[in-house]
């Protein structure tokens, strides 16, 4: 009986993917998360044995692994601009935030020596949280003002003495809206006490092919626009809201040009 009942999902299981939208969603966001966590199992002890411990190059190991998963889940991206990160010395990358799956497009063009910022939360992922660990990945407190502000002084500091660059969501939170959230200025402090450069990155938006509301998860081209780098040389915190504007406005428009119509009718367009 147990038999008969396996072979019949397994008989069913083409159907759904198939016919139903909604288990096609739930069968490819359930496959992502599982196969990041093998993954990671994968990569922590190649980046113990590479690296003896947490070490931003084991960013190489995670790049390396991680690349091949966007053609399970029907991804591909077109990315433009390359050459704006070919930028010598520590810069900050910031990028709009959709969803998890940007992780996809990060390891996509993240460059050497990189690595982000993060929820203290991602720590508790499992085998991620560990893997993230070991790869240098920097965490804050999101509730905690003063702890994120310690933390990016902190991070600046490393930035300088250990050349690395930096990847911060300035939104600070996942956003599907079909609109950039408000910037957070944690990001702009980090450039400005690096004196780094600051480089934009755009994601197109999903809504084409990922809805979360609506349960649909199809396959799908995202756009990765990596603009021109702003240099942060003599600004002061003085310049932290004329930066965190100009890089939100710059960004936003991009993300209208590279989403076509997408983003104007599924969000607020204006304001």
């Amino acid at each position: 009986y147990r038999m008969d009942a396996f072979w019949l999902l397994l008989l069913l299981f083409p159907v759904l993917l198939w016919t139903s939208s909604t288990f096609v969603f739930y069968f490819k966001k359930v496959f992502y998360v599982v196969w990041m966590m093998f993954l990671a199992i994968i990569a922590i002890p190649i980046c113990i044995l590479k690296s003896g411990g947490r070490d931003i190059e084991n960013m190489r190991v995670i790049r390396f692994l991680v690349r091949h998963v966007k053609y399970f889940l029907g991804l591909r991206f077109k990315v433009s601009g390359w050459k704006h990160l070919q930028t010598e010395g520590p810069y900050v990358i910031i990028s709009n935030h959709q969803s998890s799956l940007d992780v996809l497009g990060m390891m996509e063009i993240l460059p050497d020596r990189c690595t982000m910022i993060a929820k203290k939360e991602l720590v508790y992922a499992g085998t991620v949280g560990l893997v993230s660990w070991l790869g240098g990945i920097v965490f804050i407190n999101r509730k905690k003002t003063s702890d994120a502000k310690s933390v990016m002084t902190d991070a600046a500091k490393t930035m300088l003495q250990d050349q690395i660059r930096l990847w911060v969501f300035p939104e600070g939170t996942r956003n599907q809206k079909g609109d950039l959230l408000p910037f957070k200025k944690g990001a702009f402090h980090l450039a400005l006490q690096a004196q780094a450069p600051i480089i934009p990155v755009v994601f197109s938006s999903y809504s084409n092919f990922y809805l979360r509301k609506e349960k649909q998860f199809k396959s799908g081209t995202i756009t990765l626009k990596i603009l021109p780098k702003i240099e942060t040389k003599g600004m002061t915190t003085d310049d932290v809201s004329a930066l965190s504007n100009k890089c939100y406005e710059i960004m936003r428009s991009a993300f209208m040009e590279i989403s076509g119509q997408d983003s104007q009718a599924n969000g607020p367009s204006g304001h």
